[in-house]
């Protein structure tokens, strides 16, 4: 049997359901929106919060969250405490850093650690679905990628923490979070270079065709017919039952192994326990069929470049050319420190690729580019491994405290 098309099938939505068990597929949603980000993350655990909105140039708005202090209010004498911002991947939200234990929290321990802590919330999730003239149910909201969110939602965050700390800032960013932070520096936007101190890049991606997961591959290099899918299908929504059937079919179509996706999909991740697993099941995140379509652009061309209309027309009223510009990563500036951390078994920021972002850099200063390879880690032991802080935090925040 030959299966139909499936444009919705790209990259990042297998990624997402790969952290699904099949046994809880169709129960999925946000509890607690109406109580806020604050309130129902972080406050519980006896962290201070402050709720913020950043508007961009676009008109999104987005839902920014502040921990100014740890539990204990220790860490740095009193001093002014650095800001960090901690940038989250596709289809989660900044939900995703905080659904474990505080031990195990990155920006609990950041925060504990004596950093000014920012989470940010990306365009289209539950937290950030606000524009100044748009709605989220109109069409129109959603015609934005990654792109976007380089040329529009990085500035607009360094700028609006710096604006409130008056200090540069530390970043950190954990898979597509790490994308739009690579292309940002590489573009050397003035608003992001001039406030950036130090950044942390977990799970890196940029170069995406030596994936080793067979279920992504597939997915997206099926994926055709981009313009009908934008314009038919907007937003995606990992909770629609046409979703999860059409995952089904595409594990059975190719003979592939589903049982159990996480692994299947994110790599073997080693250090995750299931309550965890569990607790992020009710929050998975929508995102735009657009910017799908270009992470899947990715990994079928190989290339690391604006999002392609496929159409010359198109390409030529956009960018002026017949296909668009692509990102020269060689242009990230030597001097800007950066630690990098990759795992052995990541299936999605696999070694290989993460190899050929490492050449491009190779010219980097020896003394401002600090690279970790754990060799068991995977792509989601970095965000809710219970192991994390001792492996990956506590090097995070000294490599930051390296370069304040």
């Amino acid at each position: 049997m030959k299966m139909a098309p499936m444009p919705a099938m790209t990259l990042c939505v297998v990624v997402v359901l790969a952290f699904v068990p099949s046994q809880a597929r169709g129960s999925l949603g946000v509890k607690n929106l109406n109580d806020g980000f604050c309130a129902t993350f972080i406050t519980p655990h006896g962290y201070k919060c402050e709720e913020h909105q950043v508007t961009t140039k676009d008109g999104y708005i987005l839902s920014l969250q502040r921990i100014p202090q740890g539990r204990t209010n220790v860490g740095n004498g009193g001093a002014k405490r650095p800001p960090v911002i901690v940038q989250h991947g596709v289809m989660v939200g900044g939900m995703s850093w905080v659904l474990g234990p505080p031990s195990e929290s990155l920006p609990m321990n950041l925060a504990d650690s004596g950093f000014d802590v920012w989470i940010s919330n990306a365009r289209g999730t539950v937290y950030s679905q606000k524009h100044i003239s748009l709605n989220s149910a109109d069409p129109a909201y959603w015609d934005w990628t990654w792109d976007d969110m380089v040329a529009n939602d990085v500035p607009a965050l360094f700028d609006y923490v710096y604006t409130k700390t008056h200090q540069k800032i530390h970043y950190v960013g954990h898979s597509l979070g790490t994308l739009v932070a690579l292309v940002s520096f590489s573009e050397r936007n003035s608003v992001v270079m001039d406030r950036i101190k130090s950044a942390a890049l977990l799970s890196p991606i940029a170069y995406l065709n030596h994936m080793t997961t067979q279920l992504v591959n597939v997915a997206a290099r099926s994926f055709i017919g981009e313009m009908t899918a934008v314009s038919g299908r907007p937003e995606f929504d990992p909770n629609g039952i046409s979703v999860l059937n059409n995952v089904k079919s595409l594990c059975v179509t190719h003979q592939i192994n589903c049982d159990d996706m996480l692994t299947a999909i994110a790599g073997e991740n080693c250090c995750m326990n299931s309550s965890v697993v569990d607790r992020f099941l009710d929050h998975i995140q929508p995102t735009a069929t657009k910017n799908l379509i270009h992470l899947s652009q990715c990994v079928r061309f190989g290339t690391l470049s604006k999002f392609n209309y496929q159409l010359p027309e198109l390409n030529l009223k956009n960018y002026g050319s017949l296909f668009p510009p692509s990102y020269d990563l060689t242009k990230i500036p030597v001097d800007l420190p950066i630690f990098m951390s990759y795992g052995g078994t990541d299936a999605l920021s696999d070694v290989i690729d993460v190899q050929k972002l490492l050449e491009i850099m190779r010219n980097h200063d020896a003394d401002k580019l600090s690279v970790q390879f754990i060799k068991n880690y995977a792509h989601a032991d970095y965000v809710m491994g219970y192991n994390a802080k001792e492996i990956v935090y506590d090097h995070v925040i000294a490599f930051f405290n390296k370069h304040q």
